[in-house]
């Protein structure tokens, strides 16, 4: 129904913005990697998805194309839904979203709120060969430290944290380059703050 919105930043909450566009403010669910990169009163332009449910009428953006379109292929999965599709890409960028689906690695899939073993089987299984057709602007690498990434996880936890407070903190941290310490490090560094 509506392809883009572009408009200026009237409110940021937790998992959503309000977009005011010709007086109209749109409630837009979007991914906590989007939410971070928004200020008040900046003008945006969000790629958008229209779901009409039951309980209602709702809209989510993605700041690229590319976000939207791995959205949109989430939701072909078998029993993931709109919550679950941002919450995967709240936590992995489409490029690492792909790589570990060609490279069958459930693992870091498993690092998103609401995804297990069997959903990240699943993701693997159902989006395999309908994957290369997403344009990815970035390079698709291999991702080796997603052990590392679990491993750190799984400590943090250890140590009374919660799931989405390390996802949160993971999703700003590029950990490419990062081993297990080093990651725990810089998560405890910015929970403290």
């Amino acid at each position: 129904m509506y392809e883009y919105i572009i408009g200026k930043v009237v409110d940021i909450k937790e998992d959503c913005i309000v977009l005011e566009n010709n007086g109209i403010g749109y409630k837009i669910f979007t991914s906590k990697n989007s939410i971070g990169k928004f200020n008040l009163n900046q003008n945006i332009k969000m790629y958008t998805y229209f779901n009409l449910r039951e309980d209602g009428i709702y809209l989510y953006g993605f700041t690229t194309e590319e976000e939207l379109n791995m959205f949109n292929k989430l939701l072909l999965v078998s029993k993931i839904g709109p919550k679950v599709g941002l919450n995967v890409l709240s936590t992995l960028t489409p490029s690492q979203i792909k790589s570990a689906i060609i490279n069958d690695d459930t693992s870091i899939l498993c690092t998103a709120p609401g995804v297990g073993k069997k959903t990240a089987g699943r993701i693997i299984l159902e989006l395999k060969d309908r994957i290369d057709d997403i344009e990815i602007s970035e390079d698709v690498e291999t991702i080796d430290n997603s052990s590392d990434i679990e491993t750190a996880v799984n400590g943090l936890i250890s140590l009374g944290y919660t799931r989405n407070e390390i996802q949160w903190v993971l999703s700003e941290i590029d950990t490419s380059d990062m081993n297990t310490e080093d990651i725990i490090r810089e998560v405890l560094k910015r929970l403290s703050k």
